[in-house]
């Protein structure tokens, strides 16, 4: 059913400066792999088959990665390193990219990958956001319910009132096993947030997303949001918020970076 992702990565990565000056956000290491390659992983054991990278002309890294190193591959092979040779396994996955010139806005890069959507519906995956679930992979709990309900599923976690401010949240009707529907979307709430749901950076959206990305207006910092074309989609489309299962991190968050990297390579990442 939902076989195409988008990842968003062309942004400036101005809340991990210095190192972003160099080094692209999405490639920050994480027990020997790029973060991004963490949500590549996520999007293929979720069912996705095809993904569109969304970049800049300063993320040249990112295509490297997954593009092939026939000298690394002769070397490894003329001093007979076999076993390191399965580490440059590429994902069994189709990747192409887009490159947004300008910054205008997470929206605008969404906007970039209608062509290769198409008619089908799509995932979104932040890759500044690494979920860890035991059981179903995050994306997967989305694609699950979005063959339940045909219409926009959101990613939505709890949080505390105190970090609101730096997120999108929803503001829900009444809960019941299939999860919320979204009545309104209020992006980073300065005060009186209207739920304690916040967007997290896993969507599955309906292909008529695009046509609300290219009619809104610029919003916050003259960007074209996300939160904006959700917003005015959910007032003639149904929209469902789903709490997703699993533990969030955020990369660009220094604390969160260490506590995700103890998680993954400590003793219980190695089991």
């Amino acid at each position: 059913m939902v076989k195409k992702a988008i990842i968003p990565a062309a942004g400036y990565g101005t809340r991990t400066l210095p190192i972003t000056k160099v080094l692209p956000k999405e490639m920050l290491p994480i027990c020997g792999r790029p973060a991004i390659d963490y949500i590549v992983q996520e999007a293929i054991q979720s069912g996705i088959e095809q993904i569109l990278i969304v970049v800049s002309k300063s993320k040249s890294l990112i295509l490297d990665y997954y593009d092939r190193s026939v000298e690394l591959e002769a070397y490894l092979n003329e001093k007979n390193k076999q076993a390191l040779l399965k580490e440059l396994h590429l994902p069994d996955v189709h990747i192409q990219y887009v490159r947004q010139q300008y910054p205008k806005g997470l929206g605008d890069a969404i906007l970039l990958g209608k062509h290769f959507a198409g008619k089908d519906p799509f995932a979104v995956l932040l890759p500044d956001e690494i979920i860890l679930s035991e059981e179903t992979q995050p994306l997967a709990q989305l694609i699950e319910r979005f063959k339940l309900f045909k219409g926009n599923i959101i990613g939505v976690q709890t949080m505390p009132e105190a970090d609101l401010i730096h997120y999108g949240v929803i503001d829900p009707g009444q809960p019941d096993k299939n999860g919320f529907i979204v009545k309104d979307i209020v992006e980073k709430p300065q005060q009186s947030p209207p739920s304690n749901l916040a967007v997290i950076g896993r969507y599955v959206f309906d292909p008529a997303i695009f046509t609300y990305l290219e009619n809104i207006q610029p919003g916050a910092g003259g960007e074209i949001q996300l939160t904006d074309a959700i917003k005015a989609m959910a007032k003639e489309q149904t929209s469902y918020g789903l709490k997703v299962d699993g533990l969030r991190f955020d990369v660009a968050r220094q604390d969160e970076y260490v506590k995700l990297i103890n998680r993954i390579c400590g003793p219980r990442g190695n089991e």
